[in-house]
């Protein structure tokens, strides 16, 4: 393996990690094996510190390939509690409003999830890292303060209910760059004329990276010792 020249690693992003923490460490390890002070490396699309799964990391001048991985399609399994919303849509904050849910019914939950396959406009979380005016959104939010925030376009190609337990559903979604799944349950949530947030979130594919070509963050370790091996003492 060459880490300077450019390696693609495939990372099981940790709970409660933010991608940004999981590029310092493995830049760490992979400088502190090589002896080297300095090494490029970018990840290939962001996950929130309370979703796991696939992440892409590139390294040295296969970061430049980082925008075409990041334009590749994503699936999730996403768990989501109705009935309840909170200010970002997902665990990072408690919830502040509770709604009935016992209208709804596995078929309403099912035809609602088919409304939204397709090319949607979906307005990003408050609690996330698009930039109004040149400050993120979650600051404004932090500070209390209210902005708009615009709707993006976006495409889901595929939405699957695979669990169903009142208040809480499962659910596969297939969808393009830029899609916030925690937006997506808001949006879910309004629909079945209730509430609801994330209370889990696992990305298991990008483009054709699965969870089974992932390392977890203890095997980085193992994986330099079998391509950079430490001197006997």
């Amino acid at each position: 393996m060459d880490f300077i020249e450019g390696e693609i690693l495939y990372i099981d992003k940790p709970l409660y990690w933010t991608s940004f923490r999981l590029v310092r460490v493995v830049r760490a390890k992979i400088c502190q094996r090589l002896g080297i002070k300095k090494l490029k490396v970018g990840h290939a699309g962001t996950l929130d510190p309370l979703a796991t799964g696939v992440m892409i990391l590139c390294t040295g001048k296969k970061t430049k390939q980082i925008e075409e991985l990041q334009a590749l399609t994503k699936e999730y399994i996403a768990s989501i509690r109705l009935g309840a919303t909170t200010p970002s849509f997902d665990l990072e904050t408690d919830i502040d409003a509770e709604y009935p849910v016992n209208h709804i019914t596995e078929e309403m939950v099912k035809e609602t999830l088919a409304q939204f396959v397709g090319s949607i406009e979906q307005v990003p979380p408050i609690y996330s890292a698009v930039k109004v005016d040149g400050k993120r959104a979650y600051r404004y939010a932090r500070d209390n303060e209210n902005i708009e925030l615009k709707p993006k376009l976006l495409v889901i190609d595929s939405i699957e209910l695979i669990a169903y337990d009142l208040p809480n559903i499962t659910i596969r979604v297939v969808c393009s760059k830029g899609t916030y799944i925690r937006a997506l349950a808001r949006d879910i949530g309004e629909a079945l004329k209730s509430g609801a947030h994330l209370t889990e979130l696992i990305r298991t594919r990008t483009g054709e990276v699965t969870m089974n070509d992932c390392l977890k963050i203890d095997e980085v370790d193992r994986l330099l010792d079998t391509h950079f091996p430490l001197p006997d003492k």
